[in-house]
């Protein structure tokens, strides 16, 4: 084995290639991280002088009642997206590696809102919920204020997301379906397995690993939406559709309080990373086969 030698002529080519990626993670990602963690602990407008305030301003997120009212936002849409982003693409991945007539044109047809800009989409969907014109009320004959209902508007949003990841999830999910052995699924066949009890018992446990990967990715996805919310709703009707990222972005660049906003920041991160350990730890009982 050759000691490594980082100033050979093939390592000094490599990281002048990979120079430019590095200095663009570390000026736009690592250096903005613990700025923005030291800026947690200060009160600061933007425009005078940086002054440390300690813990108060997580002190004054944590005492908010309108913190919960967006926590509790935040975690019911990224649930909500999950479940049904999830569940979705898995069964009509099953329908589509059966190569059922028009399979590859249902293929691109779900993926295609996945790469659609979120401008057009939110722009789509504020027609198709309008309540005086809209397209949906005129498929249900009915006059709701999808947008400006609080009790409407989250679920509104939630079917946006769940439409728009569709797409991406069915891919992945296609490609887990490829690597189940063929043999696999005619045992069962022979054993007696057909059906939902093929699915379930079967298909299901073989491909967790995939479910695993796209449950995860979702989650994290999920609890950082921003797009969507500023789009279509700004977070109302009375704060209804508040969810943190959106929250971060207000406070940052609306009430110019960087200082509470980079404290959002740091929940927000803290709520995901537990959230991602929290479905590592139950791996081994979630994925089939995982030791």
């Amino acid at each position: 084995m050759k000691n490594f030698n980082l100033l050979s002529n093939e390592n000094l080519i490599g990281l002048i290639f990979i120079a430019p990626a590095l200095i663009g993670i570390l000026i736009f990602i690592i250096i903005p991280v613990f700025c923005s963690f030291g800026l947690s602990f200060t009160d600061w407008d933007l425009l005078n002088e940086i002054k440390f305030a300690g813990l108060s301003n997580y002190k004054e997120i944590f005492t908010d009642g309108v913190f919960i009212k967006i926590l509790f936002n935040t975690f019911v849409f990224a649930i909500s997206t999950t479940v049904f982003g999830v569940i979705i693409p898995l069964v009509l991945a099953y329908i589509l590696q059966k190569n059922v007539k028009g399979g590859e044109f249902f293929k691109v047809a779900y993926f295609l809102p996945f790469i659609t800009p979120m401008i057009v989409i939110g722009v789509v969907w504020q027609w198709i919920f309008d309540p005086n014109i809209g397209f949906l009320n005129s498929v249900l004959n009915a006059h709701l204020k999808w947008l400006y209902d609080s009790a409407l508007a989250l679920p509104a949003l939630i079917i946006v997301s769940v439409w728009k990841l569709i797409g991406y999830n069915v891919v992945i999910f296609l490609s887990g379906f490829s690597s189940i052995p063929t043999s696999v699924i005619e045992a069962a066949k022979i054993d007696g397995a057909n059906g939902v009890k093929l699915f379930s018992k079967v298909i299901v446990p073989m491909l967790s690993p995939t479910i695993f990967f796209v449950t995860v990715i979702t989650v994290i996805s999920s609890m950082q939406v921003f797009d969507l919310i500023y789009l279509m709703t700004q977070g109302g009707p009375d704060n209804s559709t508040n969810v943190i990222v959106y929250a971060i972005y207000k406070n940052a660049f609306e009430f110019f309080d960087v200082g509470k906003s980079s404290a959002l920041a740091y929940v927000l991160f803290v709520i995901i990373l537990a959230l991602t350990l929290l479905q590592w730890h139950f791996r081994k009982k979630l994925v089939y086969a995982e030791k």
